[in-house]
């Protein structure tokens, strides 16, 4: 039998919040963070990186994602998607297919 995790949504925010401040963003200068919450109790963090190319730029579920998998945890329970500011934002339509 597992442990349930619990969901500390004011943390995901302030993780995802400290992401956004690492974004690589000079084009579009919106810096978004992501941090979601993994079935093992870990949060784990990702930022926007913007590239000459826009469609070659990542958003930050993106790197949230990469993050997740390279430290070997296996599924999301709960995301945040904040700008620097602090403000909500929701996932594109590719991050909400990506997140699926």
């Amino acid at each position: 039998m597992t442990a349930e995790v619990e969901i500390d949504w004011r943390e995901l925010r302030t993780r995802a919040r400290a992401a956004a401040r690492n974004a690589y963003a000079p084009y579009s200068k919106l810096h978004v963070g992501a941090a979601g919450l993994t079935d093992q109790g870990r949060v784990e963090t990702g930022c926007n990186v913007e590239n000459a190319s826009f469609g070659l730029s990542l958003c930050a579920e993106c790197g949230l994602v990469s993050a997740l998998h390279a430290s070997g945890a296996h599924r999301l329970l709960a995301i945040a998607v904040v700008t620097d500011d602090g403000l909500p934002l929701s996932p594109c339509g590719r991050c909400r297919q990506l997140l699926l």
